[in-house]
């Protein structure tokens, strides 16, 4: 579960450096309808996940949700079909 959640920090950081090449070539407001809050969301629960004890009886839970929000880069060359919930 380590790597699932050090895999989805850098594609969330990957997508964060994009976002800030489109705010600096287009401006702003071009990120207005942006996936912005939902990268910060989930970056979050990935911190959660890592601090949080295996004992936690929400581990299980997040680790799904972890799992879930992963496919959404099932395109990239690290992800792994293990990962899938």
């Amino acid at each position: 579960m380590d790597d699932l959640v050090k895999f989805l920090v850098a594609r969330i950081m990957d997508d964060n450096h994009a976002y800030a090449y489109v705010a600096e070539t287009l401006g702003g407001e071009a990120l207005l309808d942006s996936h912005l809050p939902m990268l910060d969301l989930t970056e979050q629960l990935a911190h959660d996940y890592k601090a949080m004890a295996p004992s936690d009886p929400r581990s299980a839970g997040l680790a799904y949700a972890l799992q879930v929000l992963a496919q959404s880069y099932t395109h990239h060359p690290s992800y792994r079909q293990e990962w899938r919930p």
